[in-house]
């Protein structure tokens, strides 16, 4: 993503090298990056923890509730991630996605080592509304990663990004955010002794 931001900022600014060389370089590292997301995702992790289910749809309509005073039954404990996060993560899957698609088709506009440069592929129009498209993603991309980088460094959410770091989190955090009958952790002896959490965290 840095690399992706720098080739496309610094020839703004005056600084010219072979950019998109190095640009769809570093669109295919992250093309390579979110397909061994998605598989380790989905057949090494809890590939549902992330999708939004009933129990978070019906809680939020009662936080809603509450939130503007009226009667409302109390909201059960996040499972491994809010609601928010979930639909965070929503939202940066279809930015990444468009990225990725439109800078795929957009490398027949170019010479590369796997293909051979087709400019007709598609029509005048069609190629406008993609580099629309490809920039307007990027731009949301990149700026709902820097908002996720400042939310993880926010001193209420400092246990969360340090149990991505370091795989584990407090017992007692745990318990306070975490429904532990809808986050079911394997907890290991030492684990037990010294109160923490295996967070399982991706």
């Amino acid at each position: 993503m840095f690399a992706l931001l720098i080739t496309a900022f610094l020839p703004k600014i005056g600084i010219r090298f072979n950019w998109v060389l190095y640009h769809w370089i570093a669109g295919l590292l992250l093309t390579v990056s979110v397909l061994f997301h998605i598989i380790h995702a989905s057949f090494f992790l809890d590939f549902w923890s992330i999708w939004p289910d009933k129990t978070d749809v019906r809680d939020s309509v009662r936080r809603m509730l509450r939130f503007f005073g009226k009667p409302a039954p109390p909201a059960a404990r996040f499972a491994k991630y809010p609601l928010e996060n979930k639909l965070y993560h929503c939202v940066v899957m279809l930015a990444g996605l468009a990225v990725i698609a439109t800078g795929l088709f957009m490398m027949k506009r170019v010479e590369t080592i796997f293909t051979p440069r087709n400019p007709y592929l598609f029509s005048d129009m069609t190629w406008g509304l993609m580099y629309v498209l490809h920039g307007l993603a990027g731009v949301g991309f990149i700026a709902l990663v820097m908002v996720h980088v400042y939310m993880g460094i926010r001193p209420e959410k400092l246990p969360i990004t340090k149990s991505m770091i370091f795989g584990w989190m407090s017992r007692d955090f745990y318990l306070d955010e975490h429904d532990p009958e809808r986050w079911v952790i394997p907890q290991s002896s030492s684990q037990k002794k010294r109160g923490l959490a295996a967070s399982d965290a991706d």
